[in-house]
């Protein structure tokens, strides 16, 4: 038996390898045939890249290839870092503005300020050129200790100050909000899952905790992954006594597990995980582990559905492919990939989700018995094939998004007002609103600054036509989403989120399950949401 099944191993590989050999040689033997006969000079690295391209389509929809020249941005939010001056910029009317520097980078540590306008880069006039993000990128980044010589108009100063600033790393936070709703309630925004991940995460529960928190509410919304380990981190942080966070196998990739293997900063206490349809990947392991454990209770609309493992892998030109080479599984077993073999459907699936209804209602979603598991603690009903299902689902809210707020969105003024706006009251808003909660509680009762804005829209695009009737319904978003753009120009993108939540159906429907005493009823119930 030993040798007929060491026979058909051989015989397999060696078939396996053989078929292998042949689709190589054929390749071989078109790109000669283009070479020698081609009507015109072959562009050998493009078709060659489109060639590489080509096979990883062919595989599944996150197998990827990155061409050498794209190496290092693709890699910058992995790493958590990029090599840079240090601020925070925004092209508003053609000049290159400071919006913040970057706390502890080289550009605040020479005394840029918010509101300084960058006019000259070296001997290049970068003001009143048609300066694009890009270009801006292109000339302040580069090799770790260089030096580049930049140009500030200040305001208040009738010369032009010139500051020398030596590049550096500059932190990519994946932590981009913590801070406290109530005198109990923490709340902790996640961007992505990079190596930095894990210790900005502890950081922030223990600061929270040393301003009283009890209960937190953790934020994936929007988050489409990034680091594996990075997510098992984040869950060991509250799931105590060696769990299983996720396990990972593939045709070639021996089963790897993952569990909690340290002190958590918040094991104990009422955890809420908000996520909805863009939260993919890293996003989902978490909020698999800790709805799978019964550890916490899982709020939002269904998760993207990505159960697949990428390996980044070099090749010798200095490029990448990131290759599928693994599937992983929740605690209870799931895998949650969603299908992929229609391509179409796949790339439309936020339409599809959106026309079936399922962003409106949960019933409007349902899953095969096949795809049925059960959580580890209480024994509720969850399910595998096609992302993570809340326990709690909250519809999207458009009933605000009236004809005028659609345009407004459209044509990008919300941001160009709010930059302009602190340009010409920054000193002013400082001095009547020292801290962020005065400026949540305070500004804008009056609302001068609507009035501003209404024209300023009307000046930017006349096909922006202002209706009483169109702001009866969408007053409320609009104010809120300026004032939460104004806040974070002023301070920080943590402002704009302590500001807006107030206008997130999902925080506020987790917040109002906390502060009414409902989070245990999501454990005292089956969910029914199939």
């Amino acid at each position: 038996m030993k040798k007929n099944s060491l026979f058909l191993l051989v015989f397999s590989l060696t078939s396996f390898l053989s078929k292998a050999q042949e689709q190589v040689q054929k390749l071989g033997e078109v790109y000669n045939i283009i070479n020698h006969l081609y009507v015109d000079e072959v562009p050998s690295e493009e078709i060659g890249d489109a060639a590489i391209v080509a096979m990883l389509e062919k595989l599944d929809p996150h197998s990827t290839y990155i061409p050498k020249s794209e190496v290092e941005g693709a890699n910058e939010r992995i790493n958590g870092s990029f090599v840079g001056i240090g601020i925070r910029f925004q092209l508003l009317n053609d000049t290159l503005l400071v919006v913040n520097p970057i706390p502890g980078g080289p550009s605040e540590k020479l005394g840029i300020r918010a509101g300084d306008k960058i006019i000259q880069i070296e001997d290049e006039i970068v003001a009143g050129v048609g300066l694009k993000n890009a270009g801006v990128r292109e000339r302040l980044l580069g090799e770790k200790g260089s030096k580049v010589k930049v140009y500030i108009k200040r305001n208040g100063e009738s010369e032009i100050m010139p500051f020398t600033i030596t590049r550096d790393d500059i932190p990519l936070n994946s932590v981009v909000s913590h801070y406290m709703v109530d005198s109990k309630t923490g709340f902790i925004k996640l961007t992505n899952f990079s190596k930095t991940t894990a210790v900005e995460v502890s950081e922030a529960i223990q600061s929270l905790k040393d301003q009283g928190m009890k209960d937190l509410i953790f934020d994936l919304q929007g988050n489409g992954g990034g680091l594996l380990y990075g997510a098992k981190y984040v869950a060991d942080e509250f799931l105590d006594d060696d769990k299983l966070i996720v396990y990972s196998e593939g045709r070639s990739q021996p089963k790897s597990v993952l569990n909690a293997d340290k002190k958590g900063g918040f094991e104990k206490g009422k955890l809420v995980i908000l996520i909805d349809e863009e939260s993919a990947s890293a996003s989902e392991i978490l909020a698999g582990a800790i709805q799978d454990w019964d550890r916490g209770v899982v709020v939002g609309r269904r998760s993207f559905g990505k159960g697949l493992v990428q390996r980044p892998l070099e090749l010798s030109d200095g490029s990448q492919i990131r290759l599928t080479i693994a599937r992983y599984y929740t605690p209870s077993g799931r895998n949650i990939q969603k299908p992929y073999e229609d391509k179409e459907s796949y790339e439309n699936d936020y339409l599809n989700r959106y026309l079936s209804g399922e962003m409106m209602s949960a019933d409007s979603i349902s899953f095969p018995d096949s795809l049925k598991y059960q959580t580890l603690v209480h024994k509720r009903t969850v399910y595998g094939g096609g992302g993570i299902m809340p326990d709690l689902f909250v519809p999207l809210d458009t009933l605000e998004y009236s004809p005028y707020y659609k345009k407004l969105s459209r044509v990008g003024v919300f941001n160009d007002f709010a930059l302009r706006y602190v340009e010409e009251n920054r000193a002013q808003i400082k001095a009547d609103y020292p801290s962020i909660p005065d400026f949540k509680d305070d500004f804008g009762k009056d609302n001068k600054y609507i009035d501003e804005f209404i024209a300023y829209a009307a000046e930017k695009d006349s096909a922006i036509v202002f209706t009483e009737e169109d702001y009866k319904i969408s007053g409320n978003l609009i104010e809120t989403r300026l004032k939460a753009l104004i806040a974070s120009n002023v301070w920080d993108y943590s402002a704009f989120y302590e500001v807006f939540n107030m206008k997130n159906e999902i925080f506020m429907a987790a917040y109002k399950m906390l502060s009414q005493g409902k989070y245990d009823d999501v454990y005292l119930t089956e969910n029914k949401k199939k």
